[in-house]
C-alpha cells in the first residue's frame, strides 16, 4: 500500500498543533488507523506523583511489496516528521509540557508482511528522532526498542534522562500492550516519556562510579 504522500504535495504548517482538517489530511496521507495514548501515575512519598505516558500511532506500511534493495529514504522523510509531531503533541499535552518531562524513549513494531528495516526507517533517522527530541526539549540520544510482531504484542519501552543519559536513576521501562496492532501490513510507532525517575532509585550514578575492571574478580569473597 502506497501513501498518497508519494504523489500528492500539500503544504501544511505544523509549527502548531494541526487543525481538524489538517489532521484529517495527515491521517489520510500516512494511512493512519489510530493513535492511542496511555497514562500511568506512580505515587511517590517525596517526589509526588511520577507520570509516565506512551503515544502510539498505527499506520499502513508504505513499503509493502518492495524488495530488500528498495530505498526507504523518500517515504521516511515524508512520514516520520508527521509521526514525530502527532506523538509529541500528545505526550506534551498529557504530561504538562516539555518542562515537566525528564525522560524519553521510542519504539516501532512492524507487521509480518514488512521487514524490520521498515520499523527502523520511521524512528532511527533525524526525521523522527530530532523532531521528537526538540519537541520534548531533550539533548540525549533517544533509547529505543524495535522488532517485528503480530497483533497482541506486549512491549517494554526503555527510557532514560532526556538531557543526561548517564543519570542512572532515570533508566526505566514502561509496559505497553498493543491488542490489535500491528496488522501484517502495518507499523506501530511509539513515543514515551516520564516526568520523573524510577521510584526509590538508589544504585548510584554513572558519572560518580569508581573505575571498575576485571581486577575486582581477584578479590571477591563468597
Amino acid at each position: 500500500m502506497n501513501s498518497p504522500l508519494a504523489t500528492t504535495a500539500k503544504t501544511i504548517d505544523l509549527s502548531q498543533r494541526p487543525t481538524l482538517r489538517e489532521y484529517s489530511d495527515i491521517a489520510g496521507a500516512i494511512g493512519l488507523r489510530k493513535i492511542t495514548t496511555i497514562i500511568e501515575e506512580v505515587p511517590h512519598e517525596s517526589l509526588g506523583t511520577i507520570t509516565r505516558a506512551t503515544a502510539t500511532a498505527v499506520i499502513a506500511n508504505p513499503w509493502i511489496g518492495t524488495g530488500i534493495s528498495h530505498d526507504l529514504a523518500e517515504r521516511s522523510e515524508a512520514i516520520a516528521p508527521l509521526l514525530a509531531k502527532l506523538l509529541s503533541d500528545r505526550l506534551l499535552e498529557v504530561l504538562g509540557g516539555a518542562e515537566k518531562i525528564e525522560a524519553f524513549g521510542k519504539a516501532a513494531l512492524v507487521g509480518l508482511d514488512g521487514e524490520l528495516e521498515h520499523a527502523g526507517a520511521l524512528i532511527h533517522t533525524p526525521y523522527f528522532g530530532n523532531l521528537l527530541r526538540e519537541a520534548l526539549e531533550g539533548t540525549s540520544i533517544i533509547c529505543f526498542v524495535d522488532g517485528q510482531a503480530t497483533a497482541g504484542e506486549q512491549l517494554r519501552v526503555p527510557l532514560w534522562h532526556k538531557t543526561a543519559a548517564a543519570t542512572r536513576s532515570h533508566y526505566q521501562t514502561i509496559e505497553l500492550s498493543l491488542p490489535d496492532a500491528p496488522h501484517a501490513g502495518e507499523i506501530a510507532v511509539i513515543a514515551a516519556a516520564s516526568t520523573g525517575p524510577r521510584p526509590h532509585a538508589r544504585i548510584g550514578d554513572r558519572t560518580t562510579d569508581r573505575s571498575i575492571t576485571s581486577e575486582i574478580l581477584k578479590g571477591i569473597t563468597l
